[in-house]
């Protein structure tokens, strides 16, 4: 689909982008309530995602916002031991809103390099106190018990970050044409536009679905990668329809298609093509080892200590729950842009994930029991962390049950 032959002003774009984090995002219903979550500097979208999503019929937008400098000063100033705490009180009234029926909608833009200087062990003691309190109301967003979405802001210190060489206000504006540009606002029509992506993404899960591979294999520079597939995976990408029937598009951009590993059926060498931003912190040149599905060596060139960290929050953290497939020459790809924020980066690239696993990536694995899921090979941790493992050098291969194998991208394109 062609782009609009005129310029658009920013303000109508802000609001194309509203409309779409409500209706294709969210598809928001009549009645409905919304969780919103955003940083400060993201007031003016709220506004809008909050206009539309009363027009839509909302019958309550609820939002919290979160303030990167207040967020510093908790790692510069309080006592040692707050950082073992999270506001669990808050997490739960979350969890009760989404169990009611409220969708979920977060506005991404953090800094992401906000605690790049911060002590580690704070880092990962916070993220971990997070994680635990935070997982009653993650589980009912990711295993689809409600519609949901993310959507992004470019916020003053993530533009910087992008465009150092920039102005501040070249740098904001360069980013937002970044995230119209990927968020297909752009388009002359944004609605029909992700009908048609959304269409494009099924057929490829459909296909991938049909082959029932037994595992992919990833060969490329330091990348020597067999991922083993669960029993009974399936792959999806794009719209989905969440168990209260309502169809969304949980992540805006999204070029992705996805599956869920086995836990012990990963071997191999496998380096980063890009940087991974977590909780504040860029971890670069991830380079780890998998035997028998689980990391048993890690290094990074930037980073390592959050990572070590990050692999020690229990069992499962050294193991896959997601493994995804994207071209090379995706948009977010063909643009050239770093991100150094994962909704956009792992759109420009196949990627893996540590940790937890999603019941939806697996036949009946929305009623299935925990311990059937894990039978069958699905991972169980408190975090889910997305980074990069495709480029224009790495090829996938489909391995079938009997050991033969097909290509699936070569040079990061689909075969």
């Amino acid at each position: 689909m062609d782009a609009m032959p005129s310029p658009m002003t920013h303000e109508a774009r802000l609001d194309l982008l509203g409309q779409v984090a409500v209706n294709v995002g969210l598809g928001l219903r009549p009645g409905q309530e919304l969780v919103l979550t955003a940083p400060l500097d993201a007031v003016p979208l709220v506004r809008r995602i909050t206009e539309h999503a009363y027009k839509a019929g909302a019958s309550l937008v609820t939002t919290l916002l979160s303030d990167d400098q207040a967020a510093l000063a908790r790692y510069q100033h309080a006592p040692t031991e707050a950082f073992d705490y999270a506001p669990a009180w808050l997490f739960k009234g979350m969890a009760e809103a989404y169990s009611g029926g409220a969708a979920r909608l977060a506005i991404g833009g953090d800094n992401p390099a906000l605690l790049a200087d911060q002590d580690p062990d704070k880092v990962s003691r916070a993220n971990r106190a997070r994680s635990v309190a935070y997982r009653p109301a993650l589980e009912l967003i990711t295993n689809f018990d409600i519609n949901w979405s993310i959507v992004s802001y470019a916020t003053p210190a993530w533009a910087a970050l992008m465009f150092p060489d920039l102005s501040a206000e070249a740098a904001v504006a360069k980013l937002w044409d970044a995230i119209f540009a990927a968020s297909r606002i752009d388009r002359d029509d944004p609605v029909a536009a992700w009908a048609e992506h959304n269409a494009a993404l099924h057929a490829r899960t459909t296909h991938l679905n049909a082959k029932r591979y037994d595992a992919l294999h990833f060969t490329g520079p330091g990348t020597d990668l067999r991922v083993g597939l669960s029993e009974g995976h399936l792959w999806l990408g794009g719209a989905e329809r969440a168990k209260n029937g309502i169809v969304c598009n949980p992540n805006i951009p999204s070029e992705e298609v996805f599956t869920t590993p086995h836990l012990a059926h990963v071997d191999g060498l496998v380096r980063s093509t890009k940087p991974l931003s977590y909780g504040g912190t860029l971890i670069q040149d991830i380079a780890v080892r998998f035997q028998d599905g689980r990391i048993v060596d890690a290094t990074a060139s930037a980073g390592q200590s959050v990572l070590h960290k990050v692999l020690d929050t229990d069992d499962g953290a050294r193991r896959l729950g997601e493994v995804a497939l994207v071209p090379n020459s995706s948009p977010i790809s063909a643009s050239g842009l770093l991100f150094y924020n994962t909704l956009y980066d792992e759109n420009a690239a196949s990627h893996i994930a540590i940790g937890q696993a999603y019941r939806t990536c697996l036949e009946g694995g929305t009623t299935a029991s925990d311990e059937e899921l894990a039978r069958r090979g699905a991972n169980t941790s408190l975090i889910h962390i997305d980074w990069m493992i495709g480029s224009g050098q790495v090829d996938v291969d489909g391995v079938r049950t009997d050991g033969s194998r097909e290509p699936v991208m070569r040079a990061g394109e689909w075969v």
